[in-house]
């Protein structure tokens, strides 16, 4: 299903911030992870899949903190990837 959304205000700066904290790759990934998030707290379908993913990101999230590292912010991000800078999210 492809649908388009406009989104501003606050939930426009949860999606950004999910994003510049490293959660998300980007705001339409944002939105995926919260419908995931919907789910596992509803459990409105079975899903095997989403569990997986969920498990395998709370993992990484774990195995990086007891490794010390810390989510890269965008600025970071947009330094080591300037090219990243003409894409729109």
């Amino acid at each position: 299903m492809k649908t388009t959304i406009e989104i501003t205000g606050f939930w426009d700066e949860v999606l950004q911030r999910a994003v510049d904290v490293g959660l998300a790759r980007s705001k339409t990934d944002a939105l995926r992870i919260g419908v995931i998030e919907l789910n596992h707290h509803y459990n409105l379908l079975e899903d095997d899949e989403a569990e997986l993913v969920i498990r395998k990101i709370e993992r990484t999230e774990a195995d990086n903190r007891a490794k010390g590292l810390k989510p890269k912010t965008l600025a970071d991000v947009l330094k080591e990837y300037p090219e990243l800078k003409k894409v729109k999210g």
